[in-house]
């Protein structure tokens, strides 16, 4: 099977400043003043064609960083992402305009794609038939909860029929019967190979669905390989971390970020 996606040495910095004096004595002598965090880094791993991948850590372990930087939301910044076919992204906000309907963000999305208006005219009912939103299709986007959000950025990515696909929690808002139709639709991408990345704090439906794991711990890859291994020892970690009082557990994430500081 050929290689999809390939990451070598990923890795995101972000500046992080105490003040606004900081920041703007950071502008004029740049690395002085405040300090970077690794949202993630040093990630490497490669995944190919048909492969559907489970990114799965604690919060903050830097799950979404990467899917968007895999989405090509985000520039790493540095290392080298390799991606061979188109990518959508869809996640619960989806990349929508509040200010938009719901059809008119159809439109836009599909614009962005690069679809004729005779295109758009086409697939548009069919995207509106999946997102099951009715009459609300015509309200601005303001006025939808996160699960309606979600529902239509849903639609309209899957509509596009991408070769690489990736899913940020877009499916643990919203309703069950919502949720079992994306999933069928999911399971058939994966029927036709396509490569999917997952990333859904509901680790049963990461257990069916996936066939290869990322373990993400504080920004760094701790484990990588089938869904069989690597959820065991996810779910190892998982039952040991619950047993920990709050307290301990706030230690253990704020020595992760430590790690992650660089002054």
């Amino acid at each position: 099977m050929a290689e999809s996606v390939i990451l070598k040495n990923i890795t995101k910095k972000y500046r992080m400043y105490e003040t606004k004096g900081q920041q703007i004595a950071d502008l004029i002598f740049p690395g002085k003043k405040g300090s970077s965090f690794n949202a993630i880094e040093n990630i490497t791993f490669s995944v190919e064609e048909g492969d559907v991948v489970g990114l799965v850590g604690i919060n903050g372990s830097g799950k979404s960083t990467l899917s968007n930087i895999i989405g090509g939301l985000v520039p790493p910044t540095s290392g080298e992402l390799i991606v061979n076919g188109e990518v959508n992204v869809i996640a619960i906000q989806s990349g929508l305009n509040n200010a938009l309907t719901g059809a008119e963000n159809i439109e836009f999305k599909c614009l962005l794609m690069g679809y004729s208006k005779e295109k758009i005219k086409e697939v548009m009912p069919e995207i509106i038939e999946f997102s099951e939103l009715g009459d609300f299709i015509y309200q601005p986007v303001k006025q939808y909860s996160s699960g309606m959000k979600s529902k239509l950025g849903f639609a309209i990515s899957v509509t596009a029929n991408p070769d690489i696909l990736v899913i940020d929690e877009a499916l643990s808002v919203g309703d069950q019967t919502f949720t079992d139709k994306s999933l069928a639709k999911m399971l058939e991408y994966k029927k036709q190979g396509k490569t999917i990345f997952f990333v859904s704090h509901n680790l049963s439906q990461v257990r069916n669905f996936c066939t290869k794991i990322a373990w993400i711990e504080g920004g760094r890859l701790r484990e990588f390989g089938p869904t069989n291994v690597v959820m065991r020892n996810y779910m190892a970690f998982l039952k040991d971390y619950n047993k920990l009082t709050p307290a301990k557990q706030k230690e253990f994430r704020d020595q992760l970020a430590k790690q992650r500081k660089h002054k």
